[in-house]
């Protein structure tokens, strides 16, 4: 196993391979996916989310048909009190309403369930996000409560709110 990558009290063990969804393949991100990685967080529809991250390296690329199309991360909390994992996704407009996303989600939640034996997983859209949202709750995350002025308003420059999420271990779909 690889040594893993700690940041204060998150531990961050990438998968060694791939893991194969549905429709779609997470791995690992590789150099040559960062200029689509970077196109794409560019969109306006996904700018409004996101902001174009420093590095990809703790990220895994969604893959669709071969091709690029998005990026998804995870984060784990290393007290045993408290131990759980947390997702953050983005996905090319071009992909977005083709259940991809869900699809993608669910599967790193399976193995962040089944393989690192997580019991609870949070994810935390914008609150106006509601596409996001209902493809979480298609998994399973159910709304824990909105937190106020939680993160940057790409579309303003504010603050906007976020709506935490979790799933417990039996509750994944």
């Amino acid at each position: 196993m690889a040594e893993p990558a700690v940041h204060l009290n998150t531990l961050v063990i990438k998968p060694t391979g791939e893991l194969r969804g549905t429709d779609i393949l997470l791995r690992p991100v590789q150099d040559t996916d960062t200029a689509t990685l970077d196109r794409i967080v560019r969109e306006p529809a996904v700018a409004a989310w996101w902001s174009p991250p420093d590095d990809y390296a703790d990220m895994l690329a969604i893959t669709h048909s071969g091709k690029v199309i998005g990026a998804i991360q995870f984060s784990e909390e290393t007290d045993p009190e408290f131990r759980h994992a947390g997702i953050d996704i983005f996905l090319t407009t071009s992909h977005h309403g083709q259940g991809l996303g869900t699809d993608a989600v669910r599967t790193l939640a399976h193995w962040l369930i089944h393989e690192r034996g997580h019991h609870r997983l949070t994810i935390d859209p914008a609150a106006a996000n509601t596409a996001a949202i209902a493809s979480y709750r298609k998994v399973g995350f159910k709304p824990v409560g909105i937190m106020r002025a939680y993160g940057r308003d790409y579309r303003t420059g504010g603050w906007a709110d976020g709506l935490l999420m979790d799933l417990l271990a039996d509750e994944l779909t």
